[in-house]
């Protein structure tokens, strides 16, 4: 699994959030924000009229959730593969390169140690490659359709944590900040529930454009972010076009899928409809910040897990009453014996009860 594919994963809690909470928008101004005193309203409801930017920027995306430092084997050599990697984005901090032309064309290039990775979207067709690994997949879209989860940008946490509101979050004042080199109003949101690891959320949102150009999150007691992802640099207008075209090399291990014929009761991105499950999906519990997701029986099979990554698994976590789980600053995860996954923004002991 490529490093940008678990960047969703860092922003858990506020996915989980946004799942039940009602959306503040719904009677919000949607005049331009560049005047002086708007109102948070204003502010979150301006964030739609960024969908059809055009920019190039770089982002830098920080995360301190408390882990230990990545462990190395035998001999001092790293331990590899998707564990490693899942651990270097939670312990260190990524920058990326974001090209977007509109809304069916962007393209995210992570580099690292001479390595690339890149997701490229231009109409339906959808590409990622792992120059380290050689290989590529490329993707045939339903028409409409959004983009496959990669990279998470500033857009990606405002949206999911715009929708975690009322009644159970409690918005500032805009606050008037620099980032990078724009002029943006800041909101903070703090969440009402005492059963949530999250302490605040923090929105900068640009004051011309209503790009998100920075979203903070700190855990509850910290004072510093224990994830934070934003623009350095930005430059507005359309990159060139040659971004977005990708063609692997000779050499690369290419992987085909075509969704563009979706089955007609999926909603078009290949999800299913409310009430429709494929039996994979996770399921929901609790409201609001503290909301607990669950993926079913067999999800992990610790019995499975190779040498390094049975002992990674046990200094990652620890044992508690029906299987294992770690608590990070800000999110939990809890592996039941059973292999289901309980994960949310609650402490461990939440997640125990949940799964009995």
């Amino acid at each position: 699994m490529k490093k940008s594919a678990w960047l969703p994963a860092v922003i858990a809690p506020v996915v989980v959030a946004g799942a039940v909470a009602a959306p503040m928008i719904a009677n919000a101004s949607s005049d331009p924000i560049a005047g002086t005193n708007p109102s948070a309203a204003d502010v979150i409801a301006s964030i739609a009229k960024s969908s059809d930017a055009k920019y190039s920027g770089k982002l830098e995306q920080t995360s301190d959730l408390g882990l230990p430092e990545l462990p190395t084997g035998s001999g001092g050599s790293s331990l590899e593969g998707d564990a490693s990697d899942a651990l270097g984005l939670l312990t260190s901090s990524h920058t990326a390169r974001v090209y977007v032309d509109g809304a069916d064309k962007q393209r995210v290039q992570l580099t690292q140690q001479l390595a690339e990775q890149d997701v490229i979207r231009n109409g339906s067709e959808v590409w990622t490659w792992d120059s380290k690994e050689r290989t590529a997949t490329h993707v045939t879209l339903p028409k409409d359709a959004a983009t496959p989860d990669g990279t998470t940008t500033p857009s990606d946490v405002a949206k999911q944590a715009i929708t975690a509101i009322t009644p159970s979050t409690t918005v500032s004042k805009p606050k008037d900040v620099r980032v990078a080199g724009h002029d943006a109003w800041q909101i903070t949101l703090t969440p009402k529930s005492s059963g949530t690891l999250v302490g605040t959320v923090r929105l900068a949102v640009d004051q011309q454009t209503g790009l998100p150009l920075r979203a903070t999150i700190e855990a509850k007691g910290q004072d510093d972010p224990a994830v934070q992802v934003g623009f350095t640099s930005l430059q507005y207008g359309a990159p060139a076009a040659r971004l977005f075209d990708f063609t692997p090399p000779s050499n690369a291990k290419v992987e085909t899928k075509d969704l563009s014929d979706a089955a007609p009761n999926a909603n078009g991105d290949g999800t299913h409809r409310q009430g429709e499950r494929s039996g994979d999906e996770p399921t929901f519990s609790g409201k609001g910040w503290s909301t607990i997701a669950e993926l079913p029986a067999g999800t992990v099979d610790r019995s499975s897990l190779g040498v390094d990554a049975t002992g990674l698994l046990n200094q990652l976590t620890k044992s508690v009453d029906g299987g294992r789980a770690v608590q990070t600053s800000l999110v939990s995860v809890y592996l039941t014996d059973d292999g289901r996954v309980l994960a949310g923004a609650v402490p461990v002991s939440a997640l125990v009860a949940a799964a009995k």
